[in-house]
């Protein structure tokens, strides 16, 4: 399954121009125009990382990076702040608001896909927890065990991988062939 870059970008140019390198390095990349679309977006659905510019029409971009590190749900989505503001101040104030990166424009589509990369290799590399929790459910995807309220559960092959896919991405409505290839690899 494509990792999912969500990138805010008022200025379409730049954000077809994201896009376009993003997919061609292997990312679905899903462009906001203001804040809001964004803050819409992430009620239902999370995205594997956020490139956010600064100075958005509706909202600034600190202020949705503060909310975005400051929500339980939220927190742990790395952000790549992309914008005009080069000051040092802005790049500390960015990076202390909880940003990953911070990239400033004129940039080189090509570096910034590759500090998506990199952001996610280090936040994959931080997360390799083997237990996923959900409610009461622990699910251990290095041993293939389940565990309900504590009491072990056996499962298929097939039933834990779905139960698996399903409780790392919350609220994500999936199809049933993203279902099929998620557990099957694409058969």
């Amino acid at each position: 399954m494509k990792r999912v870059i969500a990138v805010v970008e008022d200025e379409p140019d730049i954000l077809d121009l994201v896009c376009l390198h993003l997919k061609k390095a292997g990312f679905e990349c899903l462009g906001f125009s203001c804040a809001e679309g964004l803050l819409r977006y992430l009620e239902s659905d999370l995205p594997d990382l956020v490139i956010l510019d600064l100075m958005l029409p509706d909202m600034d971009g600190l202020d949705v990076c503060r909310f975005m590190k400051g929500s339980e749900r939220l927190k742990n989505i790395p952000i790549i702040m992309l914008t005009a503001r080069d000051t040092e101040t802005d790049r500390v104030l960015g990076l202390e608001l909880g940003a990953d990166d911070y990239v400033t424009k004129p940039f080189s589509p090509r570096e910034l896909v590759a500090r998506v990369k990199v952001v996610l290799r280090r936040v994959d590399g931080h997360s390799r927890s083997t237990t996923v929790k959900v409610g009461v459910f622990e699910i251990d995807e290095e041993s293939f065990e389940v565990y309900v309220a504590g009491r072990k559960v056996d499962l298929t092959f097939a039933e834990f991988k779905l139960l698996s896919t399903l409780a790392k991405r919350p609220g994500k409505v999936f199809s049933r062939e993203a279902l099929i290839k998620e557990i099957w690899g694409g058969r």
